[in-house]
C-alpha cells in the first residue's frame, strides 16, 4: 500500500471515530463571552457600577432627611451608619472606573423633595429601571412625614431600597462573564453582606416602633 493511499486510509478511519464519539452535553460547550482585550472585567461590570452609584446616592439624599423629622435614636444611628457605609462605597466604585478610564456617573446633593426629584429624573429610565429606587409619590411622601409616621416610611423604603440592591447584585453574579475582576466580586460579595445586614436591623426596628 503507498503513502497516499495509507494516509486515505487514516483519514477515513478518524472521521468515523469522530462520528461515532457521542456528543458533549450543550452545557458544557457553552462558554461566557469573551473578556474585553487586555482587561478583566465586563461591560456588565462597568454598568453595575455606574447604576450602583446612583442606587447609593438616592440612600445618601433619604437618610439626610433623618435628623430633621425624625426624633428616634435609633433612626439617627442607622442613617449614620448607611451614610458612611455607602459614601465608602460610592468612592470604591468611583475609582474602580477612573482607573478603567470608564464613565463616572455625577450624583447630584441635596435633602428637599426637589432635590430627590432630581435625581430620579437626571438618570431617566435607568434610573426607574434600577430595582428598589423610589418613586417621585414615594419620595413626596416621605419628605412630608415627621416623627414615627415617618419612621415608619423610611424603614419600608430603605428596605425596599437595599433589597433593590441585592437583586442588582444576583443580576450581575448571573451575567456570563461578569464579575470576575477581583475587586468588582469582592465589592458586590460586601454589598450582600451588608445590606442583608441592615435589612435585618431595619426590619427589628419597625417591628419595635410605637
Amino acid at each position: 500500500m503507498n503513502r497516499l493511499a495509507i494516509r486515505s486510509l487514516v483519514l477515513v478511519l478518524a472521521a468515523a471515530a469522530l462520528l461515532a464519539a457521542p456528543a458533549a452535553p450543550l452545557r458544557a460547550q457553552r462558554q461566557p463571552p469573551a473578556l474585553p482585550a487586555g482587561a478583566n472585567y465586563t461591560a456588565a461590570d462597568g454598568a453595575f457600577m455606574q447604576g450602583m452609584i446612583g442606587h447609593h446616592a438616592q440612600a445618601l439624599t433619604m437618610s439626610a432627611l433623618v435628623a430633621e423629622r425624625s426624633t428616634t435614636p435609633a433612626m439617627a444611628l442607622l442613617a449614620e451608619r448607611i451614610t458612611v457605609s455607602q459614601q465608602d462605597e460610592i468612592a470604591i466604585m468611583r475609582r474602580w472606573l477612573v482607573e478603567r478610564q470608564q464613565t463616572v456617573p455625577s450624583v447630584g446633593a441635596g435633602h428637599d423633595a426637589h432635590a430627590m426629584h432630581a435625581m430620579h429624573g437626571a438618570a431617566g429610565a435607568t434610573a426607574r429601571a434600577m430595582p428598589g429606587m423610589l418613586t417621585p409619590a414615594q419620595i413626596d411622601s416621605l419628605v412630608a412625614a415627621r416623627g414615627t409616621a415617618f419612621d415608619r416610611l423610611f424603614l419600608r423604603y430603605m428596605i425596599q431600597h437595599h433589597e433593590g440592591a441585592l437583586t442588582m447584585v444576583t443580576d450581575l453574579l448571573k451575567t456570563p462573564g461578569a464579575a470576575r475582576d477581583p475587586m468588582v466580586f469582592q465589592f458586590v460579595s460586601d454589598v450582600d453582606t451588608d445590606q442583608r445586614a441592615e435589612i435585618r436591623r431595619m426590619q427589628a426596628l419597625l417591628t419595635s416602633l410605637p
